[in-house]
């Protein structure tokens, strides 16, 4: 089995593209990504390591049937949580935004998401500096970084490869430890 678990939450494909751009840059240690809304909670807690992506719906939510995911997604998969269910668990959270058009819940999908992992007893690793990025308000910073790899594919497109070799740099020996 894959040392590491990727898992994301989409409907409309970036997402996806980006944990298949992380499984393949990770080689063997990765396995194949998965979408949150195939998935049960029991396959996501067979591995002690896990990378999860969103992107920010709405009003600067986590995707689901409420802000418009055709077949459910994160919004669908937090009430299945239990308590302290990722105790001892590791993750590594990247998200998806637009600082431009939604400067003011720029990432926010990936703040809501690093809340839900850490309130059941995940410990998160990768953070990322909000240098490069121009917005007003993001739910996604922690002590004045991002709570995880933010990917600006409108607008900063350019970038996202190096961003995402040096995201993985950074959290691959926690990773492999």
């Amino acid at each position: 089995m894959a040392k590491v678990g990727i898992f994301f939450g989409t409907d409309s494909g970036t997402t996806r593209l980006m944990a298949k751009k992380i499984s393949k840059k990770l080689g063997d240690i990765a396995a194949k990504p998965l979408n949150i809304n195939r998935i049960e909670l029991s396959d996501m807690l067979e591995y002690d390591f896990l990378i999860l992506g969103t992107p920010t719906y709405g009003e600067g939510k986590t995707p689901g049937l409420a802000t418009g995911a055709e077949n459910g997604s994160w919004q669908e998969f937090f009430p299945k949580l239990k308590d302290n269910c990722f105790a001892g668990k590791t993750f590594a959270l990247y998200g998806l935004g637009d600082q431009e058009k939604y400067s003011d819940r720029f990432a926010n999908g990936l703040g809501e998401l690093y809340d839900n992992i850490t309130a059941y007893g995940g410990k998160t690793v990768g953070t990322w500096s909000k240098d490069g990025y121009t917005f007003s308000s993001s739910k996604a910073v922690k002590d004045d970084s991002f709570v995880g790899l933010v990917i600006d594919q409108p607008n900063q497109s350019l970038l996202t490869e190096k961003r995402l070799d040096q995201w993985l740099e950074s959290i691959k020996p926690q990773f492999t430890e």
